[in-house]
């Protein structure tokens, strides 16, 4: 029998969490630990985390740092957890984020139950045709600039609960591990890539910035994921006006817009005159800007619409370069669909969703590479790359389900001979 423990966590929270964090999967924390690992000892394991979180004396290991590239030729940086300690934040996240999340705002879209990104673009397209203007937010170095005092208030207006408030400002504590070893304290914000990191930052920001907003301007719709937002204002004067405004509120909370990253921009089709600089914003992987379209009646005109962005479409050709498909000639080509179909099925269910003819170049370039594949795989095609070319096209035309997109690009230059 367990001695009575000073917080009383359910055994089966602790398994729940478990159960997601497995899931979602990830890489190991400053211990080197990987899920499997983890897994060969399961029940000891989450039997002493639990223990550890019920008496009080779970201490949160410091955060493995890493940097991601971003499409900007940047680098964004990620506080990577242990196993075992995402599945303690899991455990916090799922208590916290049943009492805040029915008070969310419906505009707010990232990290949520049944809200997702496509979703806020679908919003934002229609609200780009009934509002001429848009202020496109960008908040600096957000997850870093969190204020701890701020945000353990706003958990405060939710719960009481002393494990909860113990466990989540130990995490915002938590000293971070660098590539050389060497810990770093923190003294703000919250690391992106910890489980609970999205729960606090929208919780942060449902203050800082959606409930302002209905407050001070309730004319002016917006959509929020995360920290990426888009205000929609009827005119020029209104959007810059506006931005002073949220600049001065973001200051109160610790956090500061982009200088050069923060636009206001002029939403034009064809029943809006004048000529402004800024005409287009990215928001969610997607390009907002005027384009050729079909309207009313079934004319040809100019829409403000989304299509692919070009950074999206550079990190796809970039994760499709790490695939080496010329130099896996040891694999047959279902071996290659079987391998890849899942991640271009997911290219095209995301970024073909709005303005699809935007992707087909991106997606006849996957066709470019796997003729390559065929020009050193058989020696009948080597030395004639023209031939792989028309090879691979008669496959195409033979199986054409055999890959995701060549249904999608079939009357759409889906001939290798036409690339």
């Amino acid at each position: 029998m367990d001695r009575a423990k000073p917080f009383e966590i359910p055994k089966r929270e602790v398994w729940e969490a478990y159960k997601r964090v497995r899931a979602n999967q990830g890489a190991a924390g400053v211990d080197g630990q990987s899920i499997a690992e983890f897994e060969a000892d399961l029940a000891d394991n989450l039997y002493k985390l639990w223990n550890r979180m019920s008496s009080g004396s779970y201490f949160p290991p410091p955060v493995r740092r890493v940097e991601l590239p971003k499409d900007d030729g940047g680098t964004r940086p990620l506080g990577i957890p242990t196993v075992a300690d995402r599945i303690a934040q899991m455990v916090v996240k799922r208590f916290l984020e049943s009492l805040v999340e029915p008070k969310f705002d419906r505009d707010s879209y990232g990290y949520r139950p049944g809200k997702s990104a496509l979703e806020a673009v679908g919003v934002a397209r229609q609200r780009c045709w009934r509002y001429g203007w848009v202020l496109d937010l960008d908040i600096k170095a957000f997850f870093d600039s969190i204020d701890r005092t701020l945000l353990m208030r706003a958990v405060r207006k939710h719960t009481d609960c002393p494990w909860v408030l113990l466990y989540i400002a130990r995490w915002l504590t938590a000293p971070m591990q660098m590539e050389d070893g060497s810990l770093v304290a923190r003294e703000r914000g919250t690391p992106q890539g910890g489980v609970i990191s999205p729960l606090l930052a929208n919780l942060f920001l449902h203050y800082a910035f959606d409930m302002w907003m209905r407050r001070n301007h309730p004319d002016i719709p917006f959509e929020r994921y995360a920290d990426d937002g888009i205000c929609h204002c009827q005119t020029e004067e209104q959007a810059r006006m506006l931005r002073a405004s949220l600049e001065q509120r973001f200051a109160e909370c610790g956090l500061t817009l982009h200088p050069e990253k923060t636009h206001v921009v002029y939403c034009k089709d064809d029943d809006r005159r004048g000529d402004y600089p800024n005409q287009k914003f990215d928001f969610l992987g997607y390009t907002f800007r005027p384009r050729l379209a079909r309207r009313r009646q079934g004319r040809i005109g100019v829409s403000f619409s989304p299509a692919v962005s070009s950074k999206a479409l550079k990190a796809v050709r970039r994760e499709l370069r790490t695939w080496k498909l010329p130099q896996r000639s040891d694999k047959s080509l279902d071996d290659l669909a079987r391998m890849f179909n899942p991640i271009i099925r997911g290219w095209m269910n995301y970024y073909g969703h709005y303005y699809k003819s935007a992707l087909y170049p991106t997606l006849r370039h996957i066709d470019a590479k796997l003729a390559q594949w065929a020009y050193w795989k058989y020696k009948s095609l080597r030395g004639h790359r023209r031939r792989a070319r028309h090879w691979l096209d008669r496959v195409a035309r033979r199986q054409s389900s055999l890959f995701a997109h060549w249904p999608l690009l079939q009357g759409h230059g889906w001939t290798m001979g036409a690339g």
